[in-house]
Order: structure tokens, then sequence, then C-alpha cells
């Protein structure tokens, strides 16, 4: 008997089958179905032809390939008793539960010991799917390797796209053809990590930015995962995401995956991106004060570091607010005796040779300048060289002789005392104290994978949270390393990338923003000569970058030039003037003719203006720009354009270029189908168009 299940919204449809109770596998995904579509018939119409060679039938790609089925390709789920012998399960229909675009799918094994539930929900406005599973075992079994519910890709997609990256440079798209076999990524570093960004975009051929069909899908879990894209010998591809292998330590009754967020898009690249930034940004994330702007940010870090002066402090507090900061945040050193990042984390009581009178005069200063105050915490880390190791060294995690990372190990977040203690020392910082901000870093990785570390690191974020609920609280791990939307269901911003370096950001925030909107993504205006590459750049081109996303600075003001200040308090106050509307815009990126321009469109939702940023990263191979084409504007309608940086222009642009002497006004489709013609520019500087319904 064939059964069969769909979820549909606006955009697409889904549809699952099952013969005989066997486990559902997808047989349709794609553009919307119409409503009458019979589904049985396509499920017998779904079905592969056989050949000498083959089987009788082929396998099921179902959403938990069964080893026990013949299935030629990597299994679902490999699992063993509590003994440590196999155990091959295969699964049978139970029930279904179809309810408010919700899909429930129970089986048993046929010993009847294991229960798996498939769980998959669509979002009617985002057009996200969200698709998880997990057992429930009658004796504690030892799990290998569960994968979330497996999606099948694209027959006619040609390569796959999915990110690699370091510190400092993350974010970095990776395209390898589709061919027999796997793609094979696991993270085992115990994060999200910079090296994997859980994250895959199967682009139908010829899918661009801007148009075509493309599959994409992200996992939301902040523990290392494993992803496989797999071309069985049959040609059928199928995607699975899960925990990295063998990372429960112990025999249990019960596991369960990550989230896998999957979107079909048929407006290219822009359509995955636009589903990502609306869904994390209004379905995953809970801001403290929803209804409030998000504030410029300014960070101390990169303008004293470990050397804390309270008058110093103070002085840059000031300098900062003139420049438009509105909120003041107090980074590593503050606390134990911190002078280097050798010693005293998990040390988290106010250091009193730095503050004698405890962090109450700089909070007191800090608001009275018109700023909120936030305060940095790496409560998952514990320095060799610290009080709390001295009296607990059993509290770090792994073993004595590990390598050390940053001079630090982790702490064993498993354990019910070390989250404890941590909430014990945290809320005693933050209940003494005006505070509405955390940046909660996580600066080296674990030293073998274990899934109850992320679990536990989980519930000291949700009980604070619980605590203080309007406490904002920033993800950075070395920068990006803990970025992915588990991390975020418990926070409200990432630190992208400790690169402050404009060039590599205009990279880094390009391609992040697949799946990051501009709400929650910090980028920050850094020092004259950036610290990490040493690269020395202008502050127009610095500022604009940062005012991509939300911006904040974090050099030391004192080092700027009269003219700095000016343009520093010109683009935020810019910044500031848009950014409600930014706020809710989506990140559109722009196929650019250009490789060396990177360039995109925020567009205001509903279409009423957007801001072009086309930064130039290298110098162009062609002597004059080539039209920049914009996306998803109104083709009837007028737009009034005008170049927001005109005076940015060199003595070397030396045409008559509209956009150096507008605004004008042109239609819609001249924009998208022929484009904009931005004036020339040296490399290291962006151009900011801003476009209004006229």
């Amino acid at each position: 008997m064939i059964r069969c299940w769909r979820l549909d919204d606006g955009r697409q449809t889904l549809v699952l089958g099952s013969d005989r109770g066997r486990l559902a596998e997808v047989v349709y995904w794609g553009p919307r179905l119409p409503d009458e579509e019979d589904l049985t018939t396509l499920y017998e119409a779904y079905t592969l032809d056989v050949t000498g060679g083959m089987l009788d039938a082929n396998p099921e790609l179902s959403i938990c390939p069964e080893a026990t089925r013949s299935f030629p390709g990597q299994p679902g789920l490999i699992i063993r008793h509590g003994d440590g012998t196999p155990f091959l399960p295969k699964f049978c229909l139970e029930r279904s539960d179809v309810a408010d675009n919700v899909l429930i799918l129970t089986y048993m094994d046929q010993d009847r010991v294991l229960t798996y539930r498939a769980r998959f929900a669509i979002d009617p406005d985002t057009h996200m799917i969200e698709a998880s599973a997990e057992l429930d075992a009658l004796e504690p079994m030892h799990l290998h390797w569960l994968s979330a519910p497996v999606f099948p890709a694209p027959q006619l997609a040609d390569e796959m796209i999915d990110f690699a990256g370091r510190w400092c440079g993350e974010f970095q798209m990776n395209r390898t053809p589709w061919s027999p076999g796997i793609r094979y990524r696991e993270n085992r570093t115990g994060r999200t990590g910079h090296e994997h960004f859980p994250g895959l975009i199967v682009p139908v051929r010829g899918a661009s930015n801007a148009s075509g069909h493309a599959y994409a899908f992200h996992y939301g879990w902040s523990g290392g995962h494993r992803m496989v894209a797999e071309e069985l010998p049959d040609g059928r591809r199928q995607i699975q995401f899960g925990h990295a292998a063998r990372v429960e330590g112990e025999a249990q009754k019960h596991f369960a995956t990550g989230k896998v967020y999957a979107v079909f898009s048929d407006d290219g690249l822009n359509g995955c991106a636009v589903a990502f930034q609306r869904h994390l940004r209004d379905r995953i994330v809970t801001f403290p004060r929803p209804d409030a702007p998000r504030p410029v940010h300014y960070n101390c870090w990169e303008a004293v570091y470990f050397d804390h002066n309270l008058d110093e402090l103070k002085d840059i507090a000031e300098r900062a607010a003139k420049l438009g900061a509105e909120r003041f945040v107090l980074d590593d050193g503050w606390f134990g005796n911190r002078d280097d990042d050798t010693q005293a984390l998990s040390d988290w009581e106010v250091d009193p040779r730095k503050y004698p009178q405890g962090l109450t005069p700089l909070i007191d200063h800090v608001k009275s300048l018109g700023m909120t105050f936030g305060i940095w915490f790496e409560p998952e880390m514990i320095n060799q060289n610290s009080d709390i190791f001295r009296a607990h060294p059993d509290w770090a995690l792994g073993g004595e002789d590990q390598i050390m990372g940053r001079q630090q190990m982790a702490l064993n977040m498993a354990l019910p005392a070390v989250q404890s203690f941590l909430f014990a020392r945290m809320s005693d910082i933050l209940s003494r104290h005006d505070i509405e901000y955390i940046k909660w870093d996580h600066n080296r990785v674990l030293p073998m994978p274990d899934a109850a570390q992320t679990r536990g690191s989980y519930t000291l974020l949700d009980r604070l949270r619980r605590e203080f609920p309007d406490v904002e609280i920033e993800s950075c791990a070395s920068g990006g390393g803990r970025i992915d939307f588990g991390i975020m269901e418990r926070t409200q911003r990432v630190w992208l990338s400790d690169s402050n370096d404009a060039v590599e950001r205009l990279r880094i925030q390009h391609n992040s923003s697949i799946f990051l909107p501009m709400a929650v993504t910090g980028s920050h205006v850094g020092p004259r000569t950036c610290h990490t590459s040493g690269r020395t750049l202008d502050i127009r081109f610095r500022a604009w970058v940062a005012a991509q996303r939300h911006m904040g600075f974090e050099m030391d003001p004192r080092e700027l030039t009269d003219d700095e200040k000016h343009v520093l308090t010109e683009v935020t106050g810019w910044w500031k003037q848009n950014r409600d509307w930014m706020y809710g815009a989506d990140i559109l990126r722009l196929d650019s003719a250009d490789p060396a321009v990177f360039a995109e469109q925020h567009l205001e939702e509903g279409g009423g203006q957007f801001a072009v940023f086309a930064g130039k990263a290298a110098t162009s191979d062609q002597i004059a720009p080539r039209p920049l084409r914009l996306t998803r504007l109104s083709p009837d309608a007028k737009y009034r354009v005008e170049l927001v940086n005109r005076a940015d222009a060199s003595h070397l642009s030396r045409g008559q270029n509209a956009l150096k002497t507008g605004p004008f006004v042109v239609s819609g489709a001249y924009l998208m189908y022929h484009g904009l013609t931005l004036p020339w520019s040296f490399p290291e500087r962006m151009w900011v168009i801003k476009g209004d319904l006229a």
C-alpha cells in the first residue's frame, strides 16, 4: 500500500511517499505542484527502471537509508547494542501526524527496540523547511551516526557549493563537481568552526545569484557536523547532515539530530539567501528589545587589549560617543589577574588592581554619555594558571597532556557542577551591574568532539537567558568559529570574523549573507592599520564596509585625524538614518561583471527603497567599470537614484558620469536589464547608491 504526504508554501512543494510501511522517501521537491496532483501517481512515476547488472528493484533512497535494504550508499543510521554488537534495524510505519504545515512520521524496527521519528515543518512566509530526527531505544545503545532526514539533490546540478575557511578568513566558497561517490565533510573540532561552516548550496545548471533554480541546506548545531553529498551508482543523489560521527561517549536511550534547514529557490542563490535571512531574523532569534533600533557598537579590544586603565577607558568612551557609538563593550582583561592570555580564565571576579571601586564607575560614566554597557566572557574555557583550575583540575575537559590552545583548556560543560559554578559567577556580575550585553567568546577547539559539551553550553545559555531576559548575547569564537542557527536560538549577534580588514570583510560579509541578515551580523571599523593583516586602509572604505551590517567601531579613537573623525561621524549618521528599514531588508548578492567588485543590494521589504554597496577589492582587469545590474525591482516603477558618497570620487574619475552629477530617475527595468554604470575608482574603495520609489 502506497501512502504519500505533501507540504506546500507559495513557492515549493515537498512530497514524501512510502510503500508497504517502509521509511518514506522524498519523491518530489521543487516548484509548487497543483493542489489536485495525484501523489500516488507521482510516487509510481518516480520509481527507477532496472536492467542487467542491477537488483530486481532499486532500494529506497529514504529519509534514513537502511543498510538492511541493500542500500548501496551511506546509511542514515549506524548504531550498536550496549555490548557493542551491531544493530541493523528495519523500520515500519507506526503512525503519521499532519497538522499546521508539520508532518511527523513515526516508525519502529522489526524487534520493536527502536522508535524513529522524523519531523518536517514548512514555513509559508519564509519558505524554510525544518527537518529533524530522533531515536528512542528500550535499552542503552551506542550511536555512531544518525542523519537528519535525508533530502535528494537535483540531477541537473553540475556542482555543489560548500564553505571552508580559517581564522580571519571565514566563509570561503568551494565549488565541487558532482561525480559518482561522495563529497564527505566532517568537522570534529567540537564547535561550528571556521573551517567547515555547516552549509551547502546545490545550484541547478545555469543558476546565478539572481536567477535560476537552487537548493540550499544548513545544519543548526554548534558542536561539529558531518555532511555527505553522494551520487549513487544509479545516479540518484542524497544529502545527509548530522552531528559529527561518534560524538556520543556513553550508551543512551535517546538521541536527536539538530535541525536541517532546507529551501528551494526559483530566484537563484538570492532566493535561498532571503529565506535563510528572514527565517533566522524572524523565527529563530529573539531580541530582548525587538522594537529598539540596533545600536552602534563600540568594542575596546583593539584599543587597549589587556591594558585596562579607568581614566583611559573613560576618555575612549567619550570619543566613541562623539563618533556616534551607543553601546560600549568592555572586552577581555577586566577580571582575575588577567594581564595576558595565559592566566585567570574562569576567575570571573572583577580585578581590584584595575578597578579598585569595581566596574560601577566605568559603567556610570558610559551611561552618562548616553551609551549602554556590555562585557566580555569566555565561560567555557579555563587557564591552568587560574584559581579555579588549582581548586578543580578535574573540571577541565581532556587529558593532562593535551595540546593547549591559546594557553587554555576547555571546561567540561557536561558537568552540572561546572554549569552551576559558571551561572553563579556570571549571574553575580550581571545582577550587580547595569549590563545589557555579553560578548560570549570561545577561543579554542575542543580536545575531542563531544556532543554533551555542546548540550551543556546550551543549558548554561538557556538558564542565563531565562534569568536575564533583557541581556543581549553575541556569539564569538575567535571571530566566526561558532555561527549556526543552533547557537542563534540563544544569541542575538555574531562576530563574523576577528579580521577588521575591510578587504577581507568585504568577501566574508558577501558570502555569509547567504545565511545571515544584517540585524545579527556585527561589523566594526577597525584601526587604520589592521592588526591581523597589516594592511593600511582609508577610513572611507573601512566605514562603508562596516555600514553594510550591524555597524560598530573597534579602533582606538585617539588615533583618528580630524578628517577621519568627520568621515566616520558622517557614515555613522547615514547608517543611523537608514538602519530601521535596513534591519528588515533582504541582502541580495548582485552578479558583477567585474570579479574585483563585490556588490550587494539591500532591498526594503515591500520594495520601496534600496541601497547598493559596490566594493572594489582589487584592481579591475578592464579600464572602465561595466554596468552593474540590480535585481527584484518593479520593472514599470520609477526610482530616484543617488550616489551617496559622490565626494569620494578620485581626480582620475574624469568623465561626466550621471551618478556623479545626479540624482536621476529611471525605471526598474533599466536598472535590472542594463544596470548602473558606476564611476571609476581605485581598489579598496566602496560606492554606495541609494534608491527610492520616485
